[in-house]
């Protein structure tokens, strides 16, 4: 929640505040009136860091990206050994589907809709790529050649993204509390034994 206020706003401010209004109504709620209300700020201090909406677009989609994909990476890394990095990704990107409106978890069903925007587009495909290399390195740290790396980080992106889905359509499905870690276990179990994902289409 952005607190209204007298303070000098920051370019990290009003991205945040786009990031939460995406989260919460998706691309088209990312408007430079409403998010200055929201900050308690004018229009004036938005064109004092951006030129224009698309800049501003831009700026939150840089925080997104920095929040969920190089934030987690890093944090994932500092486990001990190759299975706790996994674990430990698996486990922050799966609970954080679950989070308020302005968490990256909720706002990556958002960007997944508005794909066809000319800044949102090239920016998921970016992403993506990077999840899925690191994801494959991840695999083959474990001992996966690289095809089968390959195909077992594809299947922990899929598995994230239809969580984060269902999280937002039909939150009651999903797994909470003990049920969520018994339900990542298995999952970490899924995608680290030899020949469990051979044949899946």
């Amino acid at each position: 929640m952005f607190v209204a206020g007298r303070k000098r706003l920051t370019r990290e401010d009003w991205a945040a505040a786009a990031l939460t209004a995406l989260g919460e109504g998706g691309l088209s709620a990312v408007a430079v009136e409403p998010i200055a209300v929201r900050l308690g700020a004018t229009k004036g201090s938005f064109y004092w860091h951006f030129a224009n909406r698309d800049a501003l677009v831009e700026a939150a989609l840089t925080l997104w990206e920095q929040r969920n994909t190089t934030d987690v990476i890093t944090a994932a890394a500092a486990a001990p050994d190759a299975l706790g990095a996994l674990r430990a990704l698996v486990s922050q990107v799966l609970h954080s589907a679950t989070a308020a409106a302005d968490d990256p978890g909720a706002v990556e069903p958002a960007l997944q809709a508005g794909a066809g925007h000319p800044l949102v587009g090239p920016t998921l495909e970016r992403v993506s790529r990077r999840r899925l290399e690191h994801l494959q390195t991840m695999f083959a740290e474990l001992g996966f050649d690289r095809d089968e790396a390959a195909r077992r980080g594809l299947a922990a992106f899929t598995a994230y993204l239809g969580h984060v889905q269902i999280a937002r359509a039909t939150p009651a499905l999903l797994p909470r509390g003990a049920d969520l870690t018994a339900y990542i276990d298995s999952l970490i179990t899924t995608l680290t034994t030899p020949g469990s994902t051979r044949g899946a289409a």
